[in-house]
């Protein structure tokens, strides 16, 4: 597989990938910051399993049969990609180049083994974690939410334990006990990322040739 970002490292975005466990609030921290940052687009994923109520094609995922997926996969169209539960997701690696190439932030919600994934391609990646502030919290979370059947919720809070022992493997860590606190330090890691040397580095060099 080719590197994701050959040849336009100059004046590329950021590539922001937030992963946690189910129940900590991710989504619902990711929906307010896209909200109230310009300029950062998130990514819709394939994915083999079929639409829920409400869903719709290319605003929540891009909906494509298992052949079509195992095609993908064979052609090297993703940047990352897992079997969840019987079902593929994966990131289109084609769009996360053009968006970056064109200067445009991206961001990923994925989970560990995706961000291991893309950090391998794309190392400058800003990497955040999203923690519950405690075990038994995300799993009131999870049981208070009435999706899911107990066998489920104890699935998750495996899974959970799972993810959050890779929670060093990430930049930044976020632990969503307030959520405004927390949406507060996502927007911060984003707002501090865009201000980075490398990020503004093109714009440094011409204002610093003034003052020579």
């Amino acid at each position: 597989m080719r590197s994701t970002v050959k040849g336009k490292n100059k004046l590329s975005g950021d590539l922001f990938v937030v992963v946690a466990p189910s129940g900590a609030g991710k989504t619902s921290l990711v929906t307010r910051l896209l909200e109230s940052e310009t300029g950062i687009r998130l990514s819709v994923s394939h994915t083999t399993r079929a639409p829920r109520a409400g869903e719709q094609a290319g605003r929540d995922y891009h909906f494509v049969d298992r052949a079509t997926f195992e095609r993908m996969i064979a052609e090297g169209d993703f940047l990352e990609h897992a079997n969840v539960y019987g079902n593929y997701y994966g990131t289109s690696r084609r769009w996360i180049e053009e968006e970056l190439g064109g200067d445009h932030d991206v961001l990923l919600e994925i989970d560990w083994q995706g961000a291991e994934q893309v950090r391998k391609l794309f190392p400058r990646m800003v990497g955040i974690f999203v923690l519950p502030p405690s075990l038994a919290e995300l799993r009131r979370r999870l049981t208070a939410r009435g999706k899911d059947s107990p066998e489920v919720i104890e699935r998750r809070m495996a899974s959970a334990r799972e993810e959050i022992s890779h929670v060093l493997e990430f930049e930044y860590i976020i632990v969503n006990e307030d959520f405004e606190a927390a949406l507060a330090d996502l927007q911060a890691v984003v707002r501090a990322a865009r201000l980075s040397r490398d990020r503004r580095r093109t714009r440094l060099d011409r204002l610093l040739d003034e003052f020579k």
